[in-house]
C-alpha cells in the first residue's frame, strides 16, 4: 500500500525520474515563493468594502492555502520535474517572472480603476504565458495552470467546520 501512495504521489508531481533531493528543492521553491506571494497579500491588501467577489481564507488555511491551491503552484512542480529542455527552462523563468510581478502589484496596490485593470491583465497574461509554456513542458501542467477558487471555498468552509475561526 505504501508503495502504490509514493508511486501515485510521484505521479502527480511529473516525479518518476528525479531524485528525492530535487523534488524537494521544487516543492521548497514552490513553497516560499507562495508563502511570500500570500504574506503580501494578507498584509497589504486592505479590507474591501462592500459584498467580495471571493472569500478571504481564514483561520489556520489563511497562510498557505491560497497559494496552495494555485495551479501555477501545483504546475510549476510538475514542470520543475520535467526532463530538461528549452521549454521547461522558459516555463520556469516565466513562473518566476509572474510571482514576481504579483509580489510588485501587491506592493504597489493601484487605486486607480486603470492601473487594477492593468494589473489584473497582466497577471493573467503572465499566468496565461506560464500556462501555455507549461503545457508544451507536461500536457498536465498546462491543465493545472488555472485558480482554483472552489477549493478556497471548501478550506474555509472545513475550517468553520473545525470552529478555529
Amino acid at each position: 500500500m505504501p508503495g502504490r501512495v509514493t508511486e501515485r504521489v510521484r505521479s502527480a508531481l511529473n516525479a518518476n525520474h528525479r531524485d528525492a533531493g530535487h523534488v524537494v528543492a521544487g516543492l521548497a521553491v514552490a513553497a516560499g515563493a507562495t508563502l511570500v506571494t500570500t504574506w503580501f497579500a494578507t498584509r497589504l491588501t486592505p479590507p474591501a468594502s462592500g459584498p467580495a467577489i471571493t472569500e478571504r481564507p481564514r483561520g489556520p488555511f489563511a497562510l498557505i492555502l491560497p497559494a496552495a491551491l494555485s495551479a501555477g503552484s501545483l504546475s510549476l512542480l510538475r514542470v520543475w520535474n520535467a526532463p530538461r529542455s528549452p521549454s521547461r527552462g522558459a516555463a520556469l523563468r516565466l513562473w518566476g517572472a509572474a510571482q514576481l510581478a504579483n509580489a510588485l502589484w501587491l506592493g504597489v496596490r493601484p487605486r486607480s480603476l486603470a492601473g487594477q485593470m492593468l494589473a489584473a491583465m497582466s497577471t493573467a497574461g503572465m499566468a496565461a504565458a506560464f500556462a501555455n509554456r507549461a503545457r508544451e513542458v507536461d500536457e498536465d501542467a498546462g491543465k493545472l495552470a488555472a485558480p482554483m477558487g472552489g477549493g478556497v471555498r471548501l478550506g474555509n468552509r472545513l475550517d468553520a467546520a473545525a470552529g478555529s475561526d
